[in-house]
């Protein structure tokens, strides 16, 4: 899978529910428990949101945050190494009433966060890439790292967008950034001639 950090086990269900559902492959119960799942991590998230400390704060409770100042939620915190949810529920109590199961998808949720904003600006940044038009000399031996197989495939097929180079077998997602950069460098080079 080209954006596997979505692809996870542990989100599954938050994945694929509401699409089986409406194709009738989801049973009530088990949409009934899903929904509730939803609710409670809808509860969660806003409570871990909205208790916050100052990066002072944070330190005399010994958690090691860039001391600017700025406020950090509970939800924030959880991204660090070594803040779980048992810990940040001695300083908030409250969250000790978070059921086990929604306060481990939070802490997953929070170390993956960081990742999934850049994975999503890739996604977004691809789309908007996908329709790039390859020139039709473009010289595929040129491009510094393409792998044998990938220039073969592409000099025989001689993809008109990034899109549809994209969807050859074989080319990876790392084949497709030396391309695009390739055909970047050749039109900052044409336009500084021109």
């Amino acid at each position: 899978a080209e954006y596997r950090l979505t692809l996870r086990a542990d989100n599954a269900d938050q994945r694929l529910t509401g699409l089986g559902e409406p194709i009738g492959i989801v049973g009530t119960a088990r949409l009934t428990a899903f929904l509730e799942k939803l609710a409670q991590l809808e509860k969660a998230r806003t409570l871990a949101a909205g208790l916050t400390l100052t990066s002072s704060e944070a330190a005399r409770l010994g958690i090691a945050v860039r001391q600017d100042g700025a406020r950090r939620s509970a939800a924030e915190l959880l991204a660090l190494p070594d803040v779980d949810m048992a810990r940040l529920a001695r300083i908030w109590p409250e969250l000790d009433a978070i059921p086990p199961e929604i306060a481990e998808q939070l802490e997953i949720d929070a170390h993956y966060a960081g990742y999934l904003g850049r994975q999503e600006a890739d996604i977004v940044a691809f789309r908007r890439d996908e329709s790039l038009s390859l020139p039709g000399d473009l010289d595929y031996d040129a491009v510094a790292g393409l792998s044998t197989e990938c220039r073969l495939k592409l000099t025989a097929v001689r993809p008109r967008t990034l899109g549809q180079a994209a969807r050859i077998d074989g080319i990876t997602p790392a084949a497709l950034t030396l391309i695009l950069a390739q055909v970047k460098a050749g039109a900052a080079r044409r336009h500084a001639s021109g």
